[in-house]
């Protein structure tokens, strides 16, 4: 392929050029042999879906998550048996995650992954295998059928549980009246009764719990008035003015790199607008639990230990119901037990690493809460809770995130980015935002469609208003001209009916064979060039005829 188009582009400035044109023929049956016309056309719909349109950009100069969205790209290009994930959805926008679990739903082959999108185990798995301190569960359903199955195991093992605590109550008090182990029978009781006090259960896996003090917030909380920001000619944000109040549960939504991070940077003053103001309340205290954990990279490259980078903080904290607890407590409370406290921090898993990082934000008692894709590497179960946490919040919290599960959960209003660093303001949560797009969509095709079918009469009023202004009279139409003038303009709107169609079956569904894909593209060609033709033509006759 990357000959082909480098070929291409030599022909276009040497077009006579016989040697070159012998080797693109060559390619050309090697592309056919091989099918790359048909895995070019699949791999930039892909990347494009992915939210990738710059195909010509070395992948040494892209971000981090950029690259994975490539590595995803050709993952799923390759069509493997089986295709293993993990945590896919991670640096992929709402929209990207829409597309990937329609494309997902229609794979041939099997799929392992691993996520921490509800949403997205709910519409694309069958069968969930949960790991549990090295035993494994399978459950033959999606998310919610393993929520469902779970909470029944669970309420059945501490059913059991009890029941083998009765047993083993009554069994010890015979046990204790001194029965003789005569008889077979009270020698295989005694037995079993050792073995009762023997077996040993699973204790119920531990639950970070998240009770921190709050702090008092005033009226005027964060205000920013016709903010605007940008880097290289580039606008991220432009005239945003907003006024955050005390308890906003706000989502901020949209592609990667189009200046979320930096929105959330210049409302806790991280950087300066180029324009406009931002204002913060004298009350307000700014919790950030950003997307890369500064402050825990920092204390990371200090080889600090768990609890001094917590202590840093505060020793002692208060609870929300006025308990006062010392910072290891409070570490156990976020699952983190006595021997790994003292461990120094780059032992910490990446999970355990943001779990750290959020319990250092929530200690520092903040009456504002960013939270910077909080679900990048939080396990389901401390998600949970810090949903439930937000809930009862006294104060604003602000989210950035992709997770339409969290989103749903937490916020009321949505600010999406749009095109040219317009933010636009949407209420209610993130399903309700998606409702909004898609009827916004279809009324927009629908208009689409009424413009196009109308486009003939009004190009005809255009070109009759331009006549009336000349002062030169054109010689009027033949009864030849007339007929093909009317052949036109029933025609115009049927080519143009045809190439949407073509272009749905290349873009959507095109076909397994490569020389079909190959016809289909000379076809929309000739197609797009035909309706050029038509429609200069029409227009010129159209002039005539007014």
């Amino acid at each position: 392929i990357r000959e082909y188009e480098e070929l291409s582009q030599k022909l276009a400035h040497n077009p006579e050029d016989n040697q070159l044109l012998a080797k693109l023929s060559s390619v050309t049956q090697q592309m056919d042999a091989t099918g790359a016309w048909e895995l070019e056309t699949k791999a930039k719909i892909i990347l494009s879906k992915l939210g990738i349109v710059d195909f010509d950009a070395p992948i040494g100069q892209l971000s981090g998550g950029y690259r994975k969205r490539i590595a995803l790209a050709a993952a799923l290009l390759a069509e493997p048996e089986v295709l293993l994930m993990d945590e896919p959805t991670n640096h992929l926008d709402a929209m990207s995650v829409e597309w990937l679990q329609s494309y997902l739903n229609s794979y041939r082959g099997a799929i392992l992954l691993i996520t921490h999108d509800r949403y997205f185990l709910d519409q694309v798995t069958n069968r969930i295998i949960e790991i549990d301190r090295g035993d494994l569960y399978t459950y033959s359903g999606n998310y919610s059928y393993y929520l469902e199955k779970k909470a029944l195991a669970e309420e059945s093992a501490i059913s059991t549980q009890r029941k083998h605590q009765g047993v083993l109550r009554r069994e010890l008090e015979w046990l204790k009246r001194g029965p003789k182990a005569r008889s077979t029978k009270q020698k295989a009781r005694i037995d079993r009764i050792h073995d009762m006090q023997a077996k040993e259960f699973k204790q119920a896996q531990g639950k970070v719990e998240i009770s921190t003090p709050g702090r008092r917030i005033g009226k005027k909380v964060i205000e920013l008035d016709n903010v605007s920001k940008g880097y290289d000619g580039r606008i991220l944000v432009k005239d945003f003015t907003y006024e955050f109040s005390p308890d906003d549960r706000v989502g901020i939504i949209g592609g990667n790199g189009v200046g979320k991070s930096t929105l959330m940077d210049i409302i806790t003053a991280r950087i300066q607008p180029d324009s406009g103001n931002v204002e913060i309340g004298s009350t307000i205290y700014i919790g950030y639990f950003d997307q890369h954990s500064e402050d825990l990279l920092e204390a990371l490259n200090q080889n600090q230990r768990v609890i001094d980078y917590l202590k840093d903080v505060a020793e002692y904290v208060t609870t929300a119901d006025g308990t006062l607890i010392t910072a290891s407590q409070m570490l156990e409370r976020f699952l983190f037990p006595p021997n790994q406290q003292y461990a120094p921090i780059h032992k910490l898993s990446g999970g355990e690493k943001r779990r750290l990082f959020l319990l250092q934000v929530l200690m520092s008692s903040p009456n504002v809460l960013i939270l910077d894709e909080p679900t990048n590497d939080l396990d389901v179960q401390t998600l949970a809770v810090l949903e439930e946490y937000l809930e009862g919040f006294n104060g604003c919290v602000i989210i950035v995130s992709h997770d339409r599960y969290f989103l749903d959960r937490t916020v009321d209003k949505i600010f999406a980015f749009e095109s040219e660093g317009n933010i636009r303001q949407y209420p209610g949560n993130y399903s309700l935002y998606i409702d909004k797009k898609r009827e916004e969509e279809a009324k927009l095709a629908q208009q689409m469609a009424q413009t196009q079918s109308k486009k003939p009469e009004s190009s005809k009023v255009e070109a009759s208003t331009k006549k009336s202004s000349s002062n030169n009279k054109p010689r009027r139409l033949s009864n030849w001209e007339r007929r093909e003038f009317e052949k036109l303009e029933s025609q115009i709107p049927q080519l143009e009916a045809q190439k949407a169609e073509l272009e749905k079956t290349l873009y959507q569904s095109p076909p397994k064979n490569t020389s079909e894909v190959q016809k289909l593209y000379q076809t929309l060609e000739a197609l797009t060039q035909e309706i050029d033709t038509a429609t200069e033509r029409w227009m010129e006759l159209a002039e005539r005829e007014s």
